[in-house]
């Protein structure tokens, strides 16, 4: 792809280019209990199904998922496994509904049986997985030392995001990611497992030819190990969350060059990894700290 190209395509995509629909009916159900005052109560619960994943004719793996985009979920997965190349050409995703199967299908052979028997369990939710050779490929990504990211930007971002119409804010029990350039949050993905809502991104990134060039990477969970490896394969090199770290991401992040800023949370954050890319010019004293009715809980009904 042209370098014109590429600029191109990156000026194309708008805040919130692609965001969540809270109001999908395929996406959640209301269940009906009681609480614990004993009073009747309707509850929105995100919706869960599986879906096998088979490149060419070789089955992979079957995740579980909300089962929207499940064409950006199969390519992304594929891509951050290693699966798939930078250069591979897709002939084909065939989505078969009814039986919760799709097959990615790729001009070049594939033939992945050794890889799959080697593979280690991460701490992401769901049961995330990586593959032993990603691990070591880590060692020759190189990020962008250039790259900048402003406290400013990061105030706007999580102010943005967790007050934009999601699943979470309707239901709960869910994780989201967002792909990010400057204080404009473009792709907002959704899944209950965040290794998901990430692999969405990737595939979305890599069939619409998005560059990671000055871009960051948003999560609602965890800074794990997972995570920022993920980031990295992605060449993003940004990451930032609301909540925590392990200790092995953090020491993931250090060895790859990758900014991992975490506890976001009003005017707050922690950088634990690549504080060089961060620039202070936020007045603190006009930050708002985050409103109460934003803090991600889930929400519930009474019924009359």
């Amino acid at each position: 792809m042209m370098v014109e190209e590429s600029r191109t395509r990156e000026l194309s995509v708008k805040e919130f280019e692609v965001r969540p629909d809270p109001d999908d009916p395929r996406l959640s159900k209301a269940v009906e209990g009681i609480d614990h005052e004993g009073k009747r109560v309707v509850v929105d619960v995100v919706t869960e199904r599986p879906l096998t994943l088979f490149l060419n004719a070789r089955e992979i793996v079957t995740m579980m998922t909300i089962g929207d985009h499940p064409d950006l979920l199969a390519v992304g997965y594929l891509l951050n496994q290693n699966m798939l190349k930078a250069d591979d050409e897709i002939t084909a995703i065939d989505l078969a509904a009814d039986i919760d199967t799709i097959v990615v299908r790729t001009k070049r052979q594939t033939n992945y049986e050794e890889k799959l028997k080697k593979k280690v369990q991460t701490s992401g939710c769901a049961q995330g997985t990586v593959f032993g050779d990603l691990m070591e490929e880590l060692d020759t990504i190189a990020l962008d030392p250039a790259a900048r990211i402003r406290t400013s930007w990061i105030y706007q971002l999580s102010r943005k995001i967790n007050t934009a119409p999601s699943l979470y804010l309707k239901s709960g029990a869910i994780h989201g990611c967002v792909l990010c350039e400057e204080d404009r949050p473009l792709i907002y993905m959704e899944d209950v497992g965040r290794h998901n809502a990430v692999d969405k991104i990737a595939g979305y990134m890599f069939l619409n030819r998005v560059s990671p060039r000055a871009k960051s990477f948003y999560t609602t969970g965890r800074l794990t190990s997972e995570m920022v490896i993920k980031t990295v394969k992605m060449g993003i090199p940004v990451l930032i969350s609301r909540s925590g770290f392990t200790a092995w991401g953090v020491e993931l992040a250090r060895k790859t060059g990758l900014t991992l800023i975490g506890r976001a949370k009003g005017k707050r954050f922690v950088c634990l990894s690549g504080e060089e890319r961060l620039v202070f010019d936020a007045d603190l004293s006009k930050v708002e700290e985050e409103d109460r009715k934003h803090v991600r809980k889930g929400s519930h009904v009474e019924v009359d």
